[in-house]
């Protein structure tokens, strides 16, 4: 029969291979965490470069659209520079037309009505002609804000001098006219 410290020492033996069970599939516990972590290291590290790569595209696509919005905003002063020009164009065509009709009221209109009446109506045209000729080079030069488009500008000397002729050729039929 054993002895009493026999069977202390049989309890111990199987408390210390209980023991190291424990700690046997603590270890292998330990092992699959430390693969899990591995793991999920590896993704975090994909993740990270994917992040990246997603910053560098958001920094290339601010870019594109400042670009583009920078674009826009030439067009659009082309497209301003260009409807003034229209503008100018057509207070000259009406200031031409105006010229004619002055000119032509005093040669259709000098036999059928008074000669007062013709040369007022002349003198209405003429005048009105004169009024187009100055108001296109004013509105053309004064009163708008000066975008920086792409498109080469009219010069303003090259302007106010076909207009300051015009103005004097309106003047010399005006002149013409009333001394007939």
């Amino acid at each position: 029969m054993p002895t009493a410290v026999e069977k202390k020492a049989v309890k111990a033996q199987e408390k210390l291979a209980d023991s190291a069970e424990t700690l046997k599939g603590t270890a292998g516990t330990m092992a699959d965490s430390a693969q899990t972590l591995k793991g999920s290291a590896h993704v975090v590290a994909k993740s990270a470069k994917t992040l990246v790569g997603s910053a560098d595209t958001m920094v290339e696509s601010a870019a594109a659209q400042e670009s583009s919005a920078e674009r826009r905003t030439k067009l659009a002063a082309d497209r301003t520079l260009l409807a003034g020009e229209r503008t100018y164009a057509a207070w000259m065509r009406t200031g031409l037309a105006a010229l004619a009709a002055g000119i032509g009221a005093r040669a259709l209109l000098d036999k059928l009505v008074t000669p007062w009446l013709v040369m007022a109506a002349s003198m209405v045209l003429l005048v009105f002609a004169e009024f187009c000729f100055i108001a296109g080079v004013w509105r053309e030069l004064t009163g708008k804000e000066k975008p920086q488009p792409d498109a080469p500008q009219i010069p303003a000397w090259l302007l106010v001098f076909f207009n300051g002729f015009m103005v004097l050729l309106g003047l010399a039929v005006m002149v013409g006219i009333a001394t007939r």
